[in-house]
């Protein structure tokens, strides 16, 4: 049977764990009504971005032709390089939000890899970034500290190289791979293929609601929004991924505090087996002492 004073230790050593895993459970909560508030107003923005760029697409190919509309909206279906832009989270003890992400993609690794195409990796957050440079990769970008507080100018100054790199026809293609927020209990694997766009994958609009814009100036608009539109997906992205963190995190956070508590209520049971024995071999002790003296 274990000692007394042991278990005494170990019961207020996880009642200890357990007041700390209630308050980053408190902390997550907090910030994730924030993030998730946050999240819907960025997403109300993403859906107008994404209809407005669609009706000028969708006009410069009738006007030009689409084997004239920028490579941006150019489907390519044999690349030969890829860029995958991965979000993690900076911090741990989220259960499994960060590998969630990581398995996706060595999943899209192997598969591009079994095609001959060549992956480049840039990646946002520290869990990330610890993990694909343990395995060997060679990370073409990285950033730590913009997962866990988004800002909208450092996610286009990270976004800004593969896009550079896109139009400068080093890459064929730029995908973007996060755990988005869908609820306070569902996390969402998202990957969203940023480049080439593909007029399908805006929104379609009639010609009667075509925006009145000159033509001449319509590629020069579209070249402007496409930047912007990838910008903020980028942006959103990292919005939608950190409320996803904050609600795994809270998940993770609650089933260690009612793990803490069950193994509380076991080690009490443990300590009064042992207070009782305890008691049972003094009496008995007591009881031999006294027949002996007789």
């Amino acid at each position: 049977m274990a000692n007394l004073k042991e278990i005494q230790r170990k019961i207020k050593s996880v009642k200890n764990t357990q007041k700390t895993t209630k308050a980053m459970k408190l902390v997550s909560s907090a910030k994730l009504r924030r993030t998730e508030q946050l999240s819907k107003r960025a997403r109300s923005y993403a859906l107008k971005i994404n209809e407005v760029l669609g009706e000028i697409a969708l006009r410069v190919a009738k006007v030009q032709g689409n084997e004239n509309v920028s490579r941006a909206f150019r489907l390519n279906d044999a690349p030969k390089t890829v860029d995958i832009i991965v979000v993690t989270a900076d911090k741990g003890l989220c259960g499994g939000f960060n590998m969630s992400t990581i398995k996706a993609v060595n999943l899209m690794i192997k598969d591009y890899k079994s095609k001959d195409v060549t992956v480049r990796l840039r990646i946002a957050g520290r869990k990330g970034i610890d993990y694909f440079s343990f395995q060997g990769f060679d990370l073409c970008d990285k950033v730590v500290g913009l997962s866990s507080a988004p800002d909208y100018d450092k996610a286009s100054d990270f976004i800004s190289d593969a896009i550079k790199d896109f139009n400068n026809e080093v890459t064929d293609k730029v995908v973007l791979v996060y755990n988005g927020f869908v609820n306070m209990l569902i996390q969402e694997r998202r990957i969203k293929e940023l480049l080439p766009i593909g007029l399908d994958s805006v929104p379609s609009v009639d010609s009667e609601s075509m925006l009145d814009i000159e033509p001449d100036d319509d590629s020069a608009v579209l070249n402007e929004l496409t930047e912007k539109y990838l910008n903020f997906n980028m942006y959103y992205a990292l919005i939608d991924s950190l409320a996803a963190e904050h609600s795994a995190r809270m998940q993770a956070m609650e089933a260690a505090t009612s793990n803490a508590s069950s193994r509380v209520k076991s080690l009490t049971v443990e300590f009064n087996k042992a207070r009782q024995a305890a008691i049972t071999t003094e009496l008995i002790e007591i009881i031999s002492g006294t027949e002996a003296l007789k």
